[in-house]
């Protein structure tokens, strides 16, 4: 295992004494940083999002600002806005929160399709655009927003231009009962993230992000990872399937979770286990799976059903 690797491992288990009982979904995000993509976390309140992104942030050094989204928040807030200064007699941009390393957009679907659409931008390019003038965010930038469940009150849905820019979404959950009888006890008391601090240089966070990129991949799990992609767009209970960028996205992740596994290259148990955390909030079921009231977890376990895996001996040379 590399020097780096076990880095990113005791990071995950400094977060892990923090964040009690959610190994698997401080392992994901990990990755999905390691992959530079956004996470959407869609939970009930309460259940620790803000603390993991504020625990995220302080071992890996990063600067992070949180945005409470409801109906009044605006555009400007989030990229920027110019205001005249007479002393000065001239504009003067005023950054917007989206300048810093992690940005927490908490209830991202309370808010209004204009203002969520002011992430657009950002979130592809890493840059936003205010009076005609493109300007760079910091790097790296990450995105991790939690949304409502659809459907609770005061919440609309996601454009799937938006959605579609989140390279995985997934749901922590309440914690277990040995988790939240150790909260109850009092070791969750106070803020239990002041106990972490930066373990992660930028320098070594860009190193696992390269190496994590140059993880091989055969061809056969290649064409495994676009046939689960594409499988999506024919099954007969959704009406949108995947795009393109979520191939991307589940190249991306599958290398990223094989480099933390401590293998050179992805194997497609590495792709399936990715697969759902990178699909489930790019489809969109039809009339039918809503009448037959079909969920998006039973539909992505015949997906993967229907797709065959490549054979060991055709994976790796």
């Amino acid at each position: 295992m590399s020097g780096l690797r076990e880095k990113a491992w005791e990071v995950l288990n400094e977060l892990n004494k923090v964040i009690l009982g959610k190994e698997e979904v401080t392992a994901e995000i990990v990755a999905a940083m390691l992959a530079g993509g956004h996470v959407l976390l869609e939970d009930i309140p309460g259940v620790g999002k803000t603390t993991l992104a504020l625990g995220l942030s302080k071992v890996f050094g990063l600067a992070w600002r949180r945005v409470q989204f409801t109906p009044d928040v605006l555009p400007s807030d989030i990229v920027g806005f110019s205001i005249y200064r007479k002393d000065l007699q001239q504009f003067v941009y005023q950054p917007g929160t989206v300048f810093t390393n992690l940005f927490l957009a908490d209830e991202i679907n309370r808010t209004s399709p204009k203002t969520q659409s002011a992430l657009l931008e950002v979130m592809e390019e890493g840059q936003v655009t205010v009076d005609g003038v493109t300007r760079q965010v910091p790097c790296p930038f990450f995105v991790i927003a939690t949304q409502n469940p659809y459907g609770a009150a005061g919440t609309q849905m996601l454009p799937p231009a938006q959605i579609d820019r989140f390279m995985i979404c997934m749901t922590m959950g309440y914690p277990d009962m040995e988790s939240e009888l150790l909260m109850a006890k009092g070791m969750d008391s106070g803020k239990r993230t002041d106990r972490l601090s930066a373990m992660v240089t930028e320098a070594e966070l860009a190193g696992m992000q390269a190496e994590a990129e140059r993880i091989y991949i055969h061809d056969a799990v290649y064409h495994y990872i676009l046939q689960l992609v594409r499988v999506t767009r024919e099954h007969p209970y959704l009406e949108m399937g995947a795009s393109p960028r979520a191939t991307m996205a589940l190249v991306k992740m599958s290398r990223a979770f094989a480099w933390l596994r401590g293998r050179d290259y992805v194997s497609p148990e590495d792709v399936s286990c990715q697969y759902a955390y990178v699909v489930i909030h790019r489809l969109q079921l039809n009339a039918k799976a809503r009448m037959e009231q079909v969920k998006k977890e039973q539909v992505i376990a015949q997906l993967l059903q229907s797709v065959k895996k490549p054979t060991p001996k055709g994976v790796k040379e």
